[in-house]
């Protein structure tokens, strides 16, 4: 009994706290009528699906946040591209580096850092900023185009409660009394007009005997902000595209040769996808001279180079014609754009046998080591000797002999040319089908036979002078001439250059979307975006004018250009009117302002 009496006693407490809480729910006004409480049991989530997961993918990569966060990736992906040496611009520079480095070398190669344009992690950042920037431009240009259709929105009821507000009462004289509906209609047309003038999109609202004018503008901040997107979009194509067809390659001319502007004619070269091998404009370019100007031995800048001036000639359809290729002054031939990126000295040596046949003759190139010229060079003779000969040389324009014995350049110009050279013998390795650098001497696989670890001094040379090889191997023969003024050799030895052939047609539409990214940003950045309303109320022997402004976003100059409003509002009435039908105002008041009010 007393157990069923319990339950009951439960059972009608249970009841009650039931019937409490439907009271309570039908008590309180923020609670819904349809309203169901939940069984505590936590919050239920739909799933979403394959389909689902996918579309939330697709908003995520859409953003503007992520493609704000992927154009961050994509520059700081592009870094290794600046640190370390690109296949494409500097191969030289990219078989020096995996000389200096042949254990990090292919950790870093397979890591695509030395292709870093080319490689699938930095293509995949640019294909998905692609995508995410026009996710998010196209939905925004429909909304945009939407917008211009659209009329100003209706004036708002309580103006008052905008910040930039303004209140001008203009009493009416006894004899326009009659007519205040009509002056307060004729005060809304003339601020229509002002706003017009004033390059607002404008309509009326009247409403009984409130009259009223909306007035919007500012829609060119938008336009600015797509035409920014559109612009980096068009850049992402253009770059992208025109990579296809764009190439560039690499060529070292020595003073009096001559590059023709085929694939056979190029030391390397890169070439985009559809770049086929007859793609090549025709034409041939001679090195005719290399001007440079070094400051004085012995100034504050010695050694210090001036101007250079590769002076060529160029043939091509059957012409000829001579110009310069300058440093950053690049030189335009059909199409294609030839840059200098470096120069050097390339003493002609020639090298003969026992038998004193001519086994090697040739105009070698030596590479800079320092600011001061000094130069390495490598000879490679591979036939007419026993053995197969390597040479390392290396070329003093000023030659200075230091403390240790060792030698020096003092300054880049030829002032006391000197050439030390050291001799191996044996397999050059070039038999084997491995393609090999012709400025790199792989000595793994060869006899040293002068120079240090010798018995024999290295061998050095003036222009003109000829030396004898070592173990009667024949001579070797420093072919440049040496000037009749001991003290005058800056012509004895030739010069060489290393030109880059670029050809990119899409290099003008990059500057054309690169320019409207940027007039598109200021107009985004500049261009202000707001709302204007100006209200006749008329009373009994007023007219009430109301002004009002909304800004979209941050704009300092809102409440100046709501007094400009203001001001030139009470102006063009003076002027409107004939007879006087609305006396001076008589009242200003400015919500911010509460002693101004009357």
């Amino acid at each position: 009994m007393s157990s069923s009496r319990s339950d009951s006693g439960s059972d009608s407490r249970s009841d009650l706290k039931n019937k409490d809480a439907v009271n309570s729910d039908v008590s309180d006004p923020l609670r819904p009528s349809d309203h169901i409480d939940g069984d505590g049991g936590g919050i239920t989530q739909p799933k979403l699906g394959v389909i689902g997961w996918l579309r939330w993918g697709w908003r995520q990569l859409t953003s503007m946040r992520t493609a704000i966060i992927l154009l961050l990736v994509l520059a700081i992906a592009a870094i290794p591209g600046s640190i370390f040496p690109q296949r494409m611009a500097d191969p030289n520079g990219v078989t020096q580096w995996q000389t200096d480095n042949p254990d990090l070398f292919p950790v870093l190669d397979a890591m695509n850092l030395f292709d870093v344009y080319l490689s699938p992690w930095f293509s995949a950042i640019y294909l998905l900023l692609f995508i995410s920037l026009v996710g998010c431009v196209i939905p925004r240009i429909k909304h945009h185009l939407k917008a211009l259709r659209a009329r100003p929105p209706r004036t708002p009821a309580r103006l008052q409660r905008l910040e930039d507000h303004r209140e001008v009462t203009r009493p009416l004289l006894p004899e326009a009394i009659e007519d205040a509906d009509a002056e307060a209609s004729r005060s809304i047309d003339v601020a229509q007009k002002q706003l017009k003038a004033l390059g607002y999109r404008v309509e009326r609202y009247d409403r009984g005997r409130t009259y009223s004018v909306s007035a919007e503008r500012g829609y060119w901040r938008e336009t600015g902000n797509l035409i920014f997107h559109l612009a980096l979009v068009g850049v992402l194509l253009v770059v992208g595209i025109g990579g296809s067809f764009a190439y560039t390659g690499q060529r070292v001319i020595v003073e009096g040769q001559t590059f023709v502007n085929t694939l056979l004619d190029y030391e390397s070269m890169n070439r985009g996808r559809f770049v086929s091998d007859d793609a090549l404009s025709p034409y041939a370019v001679t090195l005719d001279s290399f001007d440079v100007t070094y400051q004085e031995y012995g100034s504050a800048a010695s050694g210090q180079a001036g101007n250079f001036s590769a002076n060529v000639s160029v043939r091509e359809n059957g012409e000829t014609s001579e110009d310069a290729v300058r440093v950053n002054h690049p030189l335009g031939v059909a199409g294609d754009k030839i840059y200098l990126l470096g120069n050097g000295y390339a003493p002609t040596l020639t090298v003969r046998n026992a038998e004193g046949d001519v086994v090697y003759s040739n105009s070698v190139p030596f590479l800079p080591q320092d600011n001061n010229m000094t130069s390495l060079g490598v000879i490679k003779v591979t036939d007419g000797m026993p053995q197969q000969l390597g040479i390392a040389a290396f070329f003093y324009p000023s030659a200075a002999e230091l403390d240790t014995g060792a030698f020096t350049s003092a300054h880049g110009d030829l002032l006391s040319p000197l050439l030390t050279l050291d001799v191996y013998e044996g397999d050059l390795g070039i038999n084997e089908g491995t393609p090999r650098s012709v400025y790199v001497l792989e000595t793994g696989e060869l006899t040293k036979l002068t120079g240090r670890t010798t018995d024999v001094a290295s061998i050095e040379l003036q222009p003109g002078e000829t030396a004898d090889l070592p173990n009667g191997l024949g001579t070797i023969t420093f072919e440049d001439e040496a000037p009749a003024d001991a003290t005058n050799y800056s012509q004895s030895v030739k010069r060489f250059v290393s030109l880059q052939i670029h050809h990119d047609d899409s290099a003008v539409w990059v500057l054309v979307c690169a320019l409207l990214a940027l007039a598109g940003l200021m107009l985004a950045l500049f261009v202000p975006r707001r709302r204007m309303w100006v209200k006749a109320i008329v009373a009994d022997d007023a007219v009430h004018l109301e002004y009002a402004g909304l800004a979209r976003g941050e704009d300092p100059t809102l409440a100046s250009a709501v007094d400009d409003l203001v001001a030139g509002h009470a102006r063009l009435l003076d002027v409107g009117r004939g007879p006087r039908a609305l006396s001076d105002p008589v009242e200003v008041t400015d919500p911010s302002d509460e002693d101004t009010r009357k």
